[in-house]
């Protein structure tokens, strides 16, 4: 069974008392939060995700480091795409962004990264700011290329095409204007170019669904099989929304 499920930010409770099976496997869109520190704190999370045996595909989201800018991945082919793997942790799978994937009989493209709207208080604060959380102009020109006139059953991303943004959520006065939609305007272009059956996102800690896009947060669903999990306490929105 392939599962699917929101931005953790290094809280992976959601999965406790979770019966897997040795071919399962979770999808985390963005945010997953295990290379925040980069340091031993981010090595004890991953050594402890092996209790829950079950490999995690990870979407890159905005508020962890790239782990192709990490020395210890190595990227490999899998799922007919390349992924990036650290030895030690092999039930950790990093998606590259803009590849596509045969997944449990499915066509998949995934295209990770976002804005991080906190970035000015996160820089201030002296919280981790990573400077790669978007693609830039060349990846974007080189995944569009490469995906357009497509179809995909199925599209993971961490954040949404600007049409879909859900502005109940926008932080209350943050001033829009200054916030970066590149990521957003990008997937917009995208998702003109191509079609698909069903799109996926997290990052904005909601759960909803527009048209053939569905945003995840806390709840868990079967890749194929509709609804596992509950959907999210709104009082852990703000919780889930902190430092990382």
């Amino acid at each position: 069974m392939i599962y699917i499920t929101g931005d953790t930010h290094r809280d992976f409770s959601r999965f406790d008392g979770m019966e897997f099976h040795d071919d399962d496997m979770v999808i985390i869109l963005g945010d997953a939060g295990i290379n925040y520190f980069l340091n031993d704190r981010d090595k004890w999370l991953k050594m402890s995700l092996s209790k829950h045996k079950v490999r995690f595909f990870l979407i890159r989201g905005n508020h962890e480091e790239r782990p192709s800018n990490i020395d210890s991945y190595e990227e490999i082919e899998m799922f007919g795409g390349k992924v990036f793997v650290e030895p030690m942790f092999p039930y950790l799978i990093f998606a590259k962004d803009g590849e596509t994937y045969e997944i449990d009989g499915k066509k998949v493209l995934v295209i990770g990264g976002a804005y991080s709207v906190d970035k000015p208080y996160r820089l201030r604060a002296g919280y981790n700011w990573f400077r790669g959380e978007q693609l830039d102009e060349y990846e974007k020109k080189a995944i569009f290329e490469r995906v357009k006139g497509n179809h995909y059953d199925i599209v993971l991303t961490h954040t949404c095409p600007l049409k879909y943004e859900p502005r109940e959520m926008f932080i209350q006065g943050l001033d829009q204007l200054s916030v970066d939609k590149g990521t957003e305007e990008f997937l917009s272009q995208v998702e003109e170019s191509i079609s698909y059956d069903k799109w996926y996102c997290g990052h904005y800690h909601t759960e909803k669904e527009i048209d053939k896009l569905e945003f995840m947060f806390e709840g868990i669903k079967a890749y194929k099989k509709g609804e596992f999990g509950k959907k999210s306490d709104p009082t852990l929105i703000i919780r889930r929304n902190e430092i990382i």
